[in-house]
């Protein structure tokens, strides 16, 4: 290995050339965690010093800068001129270019919506079946990926046109291992087990959960996160897909299902800090909080993994905090191991070899690898080495990805925006209120009607 690594090194110096090492956040060769055989086999096969690639993504500031990280790997293996810019409305900026004739060589986007539209305009260039059957290979419940990835073309057709890079997961719930200790609790391994707990800890007179709504003109998106969790745990990913796609209908009594059970957590005045009043009118930046109070005003908390950056300052995750994957129901073992989350796509807006490099550039462990060792990057890249995560809370969550046999996007932000962003939304606020699951889904699917 040792000596591999040495004529590794070699190697990459030579094709660097004269660019300086110091510019990459990990020298090639010095650490057998990261995978440099697949940087200097990429390397090898691509050499195209000369060409210029322009990349349009949604990372500014700090996750621009670690972008720019893996970027400068790409820059020296090949020779290409990269260069990447954002906008703070990126979502309309890369419309506006698409329309103008001037797009970018790659653009990375986070909303399927969006890319389906490019799609259907014929805006973006099909990758391949190759780059279909690697994905479904070599990605963790690679089937979901590939159909994430695969939409209708100007002529319909469906094809694959991104490849996924950057995941976040949305099924986590948190607490603070004290407090479980404290009170004699146990990490639930079931739905079943979560909702006994939920009913331990009100019999023991604490409040199980805390839940808040409150996010300005997006409020009630979070109470979306719960029924999207639940759906996947409910019933199979099929039935997911076509409820996001309205094919099942909002009033559906499978949906009535899932939001009644998310009901039996947030509507019972004793499971929710503050009573059901609470729910609504707590902010989601705020509603964690109750976790680190002595005595805790709360348990438990559902939230994403971008949640740590609400909770008080200094407080360490894995130490302070912890959290589980929202646990499956025993009962149901044939539903598999569902995530929910989101995540960005890279797709080629403007066809050049830079460009197909780049996409085969996403397909190495290395381009991988330099981001999940730094900070805010999470991949189902099976080849990808989960030791280079760069703490244990980390690399738990990547174990969550690579353990799901079916990962599903973030339901609202599939759906149409004024449904998945609009009326969905309303109708949790509402449900929140004391209003049944029936009115509030007739009053989105009317909302939904009303688009066709």
């Amino acid at each position: 290995m040792k000596t591999y690594l040495l004529s590794s090194l070699a190697a990459l110096a030579l094709l660097a050339g004269t660019a300086s090492a110091a510019e990459l956040k990990f020298k090639p060769g010095a650490d057998e965690k990261f995978n440099w055989k697949s940087y200097e086999e990429f390397s090898k096969a691509h050499q195209m010093k000369g060409q210029v690639l322009t990349i349009f993504g949604p990372w500014r500031g700090e996750d621009q800068a670690l972008f720019e990280t893996v970027l400068e790997y790409f820059r020296q293996a090949t020779g290409i001129d990269v260069k990447y810019s954002s906008s703070e409305n990126y979502e309309q900026q890369i419309v506006i270019d698409t329309q103008a004739g001037s797009p970018p060589n790659v653009a990375i986007l986070a909303q399927p919506g969006l890319i389906g539209d490019l799609a259907a305009k014929g805006a973006l260039t099909p990758l391949g079946e190759e780059n279909r059957d690697w994905l479904k290979q070599n990605f963790a419940a690679g089937q979901s990926w590939v159909d994430l990835a695969t939409f209708k073309g100007k002529d319909g057709k469906p094809l694959i046109y991104g490849m996924p890079y950057k995941i976040d997961i949305k099924s986590l719930i948190w607490y603070v291992p004290e407090n479980f200790e404290d009170a004699g609790y146990k990490v639930p391994k079931s739905m079943e087990e979560l909702k006994a707990l939920t009913e331990k800890i009100a019999a023991d007179g604490g409040v199980p959960w805390c839940i808040g709504l409150g996010s300005g003109g997006a409020t009630g998106w979070p109470a979306t996160d719960w029924i999207e969790d639940l759906m996947l745990r409910l019933y199979p990913a099929d039935v997911y897909d076509k409820w996001v796609s309205n094919e099942i209908k909002f009033n559906d009594p499978k949906v009535l299902a899932a939001i009644d059970e998310y009901g039996w957590f947030s509507r019972n005045p004793k499971f929710v800090d503050g009573g059901t009043a609470g729910v609504a009118s707590t902010d989601f930046r705020d509603s964690p909080k109750g976790l680190f109070t002595s005595p805790p005003k709360c348990y438990l908390h559902h939230q994403a993994s971008f949640v740590p950056s609400f909770f008080p300052e200094g407080t360490k995750v894995g130490q302070d905090v912890d959290f589980f994957p929202t646990p499956n129901y025993a009962s149901k073992p044939e539903i598999g191991n569902p995530v929910a989350g989101a995540g960005t796509l890279a797709m080629i807006t403007k066809d050049s070899p830079a460009a197909r490099a780049f996409i085969d550039f996403l397909k190495t462990p290395i381009a991988h690898e330099v981001w999940m060792a730094q900070s805010s990057f999470l991949t189902a890249y099976k080849a990808a080495n989960q030791d280079v995560y760069p703490n244990a809370p980390v690399k738990k969550q990547g174990d969550i990805l690579m353990k799901a046999t079916t990962f599903r996007f973030d339901g609202s932000d599939l759906m149409p925006g004024k449904i998945g962003a609009g009326a969905f939304w309303t109708a949790m606020v509402d449900y929140a209120g004391g209003k049944s699951a029936q009115d509030v889904t007739k009053n989105i699917q009317q909302a939904w009607d009303a688009l066709k």
